[in-house]
């Protein structure tokens, strides 16, 4: 055989492998590669915010309590922190972000089922954040999963019985915070159907949790002591500690709700900090002018009521937007931790219905109307303000009757509140044998 027939054979077995339609069509669909940047930045994110649970979180309830009743908020957020992380590997991940059902997702990821390939053998890449793990947008979400919950223990603390809590809280994972992370972040009906926006939380955790609260707060009914008795925070160090982690934890929420390692998240950084901040200076200026003294708890109140406002709003508003939030954050909250809870007549003991619910029903309406197009692709405007008010409507119902079913059959089957004099010797010492300071 010539040589010139030798390389004429091979010259058409080459155009043949190079023109084979599996060859084509795996040179066209390379293999995923990692994003190294933006899955780093995710991690951190993720670390920020379990960071904010604990310990932010229960520093900053644990420092509101009073001395007796300490170690019971500290072990309120451990607990649902554990519980938490348990149910959503088993079906809380996949109930939220898998399937394509209107309310509620399918079973399709239990047990974090594909995280590893089809195998099992292989890192899977998340359908949500590109070049990303789906392991960590798997983890990322559940700390979303953690505090959500846990912000209900601000609103029934010192007279709610440890395992009635956890118990609750299941109830209200399942009932409440799985379908709205569907409805809203997974592709279901409030997200893609009516076509609200929330950002990092508004809806999903904030409101969801502070309406809940203030329902179970009135179905538990007050502390003992309630309007006759002192009951002033026993420790403003530890709230003040706990605040100044939130403050830095929710960089994590906010701007790692970006997604990436990128321009908007540095735009929800910015946002971040500047409603924060003024959050905190607004709420202890109103302080100044009717009380003459600006205290700690103010400044520490309107900081965390700046971030609630923002989280909806972080990743779609300009810093003159963000100026506006915090300003809202500092007034309109604080009108309702002051006046509203006492005029009302409830024990919201911590604050959460006032600080959550109202800061976070405001962010999401103000994000309908300050979101810049050029930012993150929505136009402020009544189109979108309407489609948040919608939101808002649907998330302050679903929750309140969800909680009123899930709160009475709790206290059928074990009840909720300890005994009274339970009560007045304090949960530390009675629930967990401990007392959070020695004599």
């Amino acid at each position: 055989m010539s040589v010139t027939r030798v390389l004429r054979i091979a010259s058409v077995l080459g155009l043949l492998v190079l023109f084979n339609p599996l060859h084509a069509q795996e040179a066209a669909a390379p293999a995923p590669s990692i994003n190294s940047g933006d899955t780093a930045w995710m991690l951190t994110s993720t670390a920020l915010v379990l960071f904010m649970t604990l310990p932010g979180l229960a520093l900053f309830y644990g420092g509101l309590v009073r001395k007796k009743n300490v170690l019971s908020v500290l072990a309120q957020c451990l607990g649902i922190a554990g519980l938490a992380t348990l149910l959503w590997w088993a079906v809380g991940f996949s109930l939220s972000f898998s399937g394509d059902g209107k309310f509620i997702g399918d079973f399709g990821a239990t047990f974090f089922k594909g995280l590893y390939g089809p195998n099992g053998d292989d890192i899977s890449f998340s359908s949500h954040l590109a070049g990303v793990p789906e392991s960590v947008f798997a983890m990322f979400q559940l700390t979303f999963a953690i505090i959500t919950p846990a912000l209900i223990v601000g609103a029934i603390a010192e007279r709610m019985k440890y395992t009635a809590v956890l118990a609750f809280i299941t109830g209200w994972l399942f009932l409440v915070y799985f379908p709205f992370a569907h409805m809203v972040w997974g592709g279901g009906w409030i997200g893609a159907g009516i076509g609200a926006i929330d950002f990092a939380g508004g809806l999903v955790v904030h409101m969801s949790s502070g309406y809940s609260a203030l329902v179970l707060a009135i179905i538990l009914g007050p502390r003992l002591g309630y309007g006759k008795e002192k009951m002033a925070p026993h420790s403003m160090v530890l709230c003040m500690i706990g605040t100044a982690i939130l403050w830095v934890g929710w960089y994590g929420f906010n701007a790692g709700s970006a997604g990436a390692a990128n321009g908007l998240a540095g735009s929800a950084f910015l946002t971040t900090t500047l409603a924060a901040a003024i959050g905190g200076f607004v709420w202890a200026f109103l302080e100044f002018l009717i009380k003459k003294q600006p205290s700690v708890l103010g400044f520490c109140s309107g900081i965390v009521a700046g971030l609630v406002v923002i989280t909806p709003a972080a990743g779609f508003v300009s810093p003159s937007g963000a100026v506006i939030c915090g300003i809202a954050a500092g007034v309109i909250p604080f009108f309702a931790v002051v006046y509203l809870k006492k005029w009302l007549g409830y024990d919201d003991a911590l604050d959460t219905f006032g600080v959550h619910a109202i800061g976070g029903t405001v962010g999401t309406l103000l994000t309908g109307l300050l979101a810049v197009k050029g930012i993150n692709g929505q136009e402020g405007g009544m189109e979108l303000f309407f489609k948040q008010l919608a939101s808002v409507g649907i998330v302050l119902v679903w929750s309140v009757v969800a909680t009123i079913i899930i709160a009475y059959v709790v206290k059928v089957l074990i009840g909720l509140r300890p005994t009274a004099e339970v009560e007045r010797q304090g949960l530390d010492i009675n629930e967990h044998g401990e007392e959070g300071y020695a004599d």
